[in-house]
């Protein structure tokens, strides 16, 4: 399936129907979103990344045109860990590459201990993966993500969002970008994945139980790589860059630094991509 123009594609799964697009050729890179970030939300990355790999990004199950056979059913970290192997499966035979950003950090994590081997590398930004933490870190990390929750189910989006960037350490009005990049409104669409991702997906996310050595012991019988990795601007009190350092200590290893926060994937995208390809090339 590899092919140098954009290609939409769709992928029917158990439970799913998944919406998928390419770009580019070359080795398979992944790229797995934060938050609410569905395949459009790579649209000024993805250009300086299809010279060299072919790049997939999708839908999670639950947002824009990744649509759920039962809405009322719940969706785990499992469920999003094995569409990750069965998109992985119809474009690729060999071990992919993956850059998971937050959210997609976690289920690059959960995608090498459910199935071995289907990663070379893992690059693993700021995972919002409480498990990674210490009984107390990892407390508070949840908590904080059921207040945000209260908040989405008291005041909604307007009251949500706020704690979010309080959460991630996001000053909107104020942080950086680079030049030119794609306007994204908060569109219904956006709007209706932001309630899903805070109503199911923080679910998901507080309710999961791996252990956080699976991950890492998993990618070391299968040879797969894992780069954890953080925001330069993160702040050290964030939860997912402390969750980012916990992994790089199980590794016994030092955090890659990628431009900004903890969105510097949006927000940098022509600085992310070249440091995707210092590290991946190799």
């Amino acid at each position: 399936m590899p092919t140098t123009a954009a290609a939409h594609h769709t992928l029917s799964v158990p439970g799913s129907t998944l919406h998928f697009r390419t770009e580019g050729r070359g080795p398979v890179l992944l790229i797995s979103q934060s938050g609410e970030g569905d395949a459009d939300r790579t649209v000024d990355l993805v250009p300086h990344l299809a010279e060299i790999f072919t790049v997939v990004t999708y839908d999670r199950r639950g947002l824009s045109r990744s649509t759920l056979d039962d809405p009322a059913r719940p969706v785990t970290m499992a469920d999003h860990a094995d569409d990750v192997a069965r998109l992985l499966a119809e474009v690729t035979d060999e071990p992919a590459l993956m850059a998971g950003f937050s959210m997609g950090a976690a289920i690059g994590l959960h995608a090498v201990a459910r199935h071995p081997g289907i990663l070379s590398t893992l690059i693993a930004h700021e995972p919002v993966m409480p498990n990674l933490l210490s009984e107390t870190g990892r407390a508070e990390h949840v908590a904080e993500l059921r207040a945000i929750q209260d908040a989405y189910t008291s005041g909604g989006l307007p009251a949500a969002l706020p704690a979010i960037a309080r959460h991630l350490g996001i000053d909107p009005a104020h942080d950086e970008t680079e030049e030119g990049l794609t306007p994204q409104p908060l569109t219904p669409r956006r709007t209706a994945n932001f309630g899903f991702f805070i109503g199911t997906e923080f679910t998901a996310v507080t309710t999961d139980a791996l252990d956080p050595a699976r991950p890492v012991q998993a990618a070391a019988r299968a040879g797969t790589r894992i780069i954890p990795a953080t925001g330069r601007n993160t702040r050290q009190t964030v939860h997912t860059y402390r969750c980012a350092l916990a992994l790089a200590a199980q590794l016994n290893t030092e955090p890659v630094q990628f431009p900004g926060g903890h969105n510097g994937n949006t927000a940098f995208p022509r600085a992310t991509a070249q440091v995707l390809k210092d590290l991946l090339r190799g």
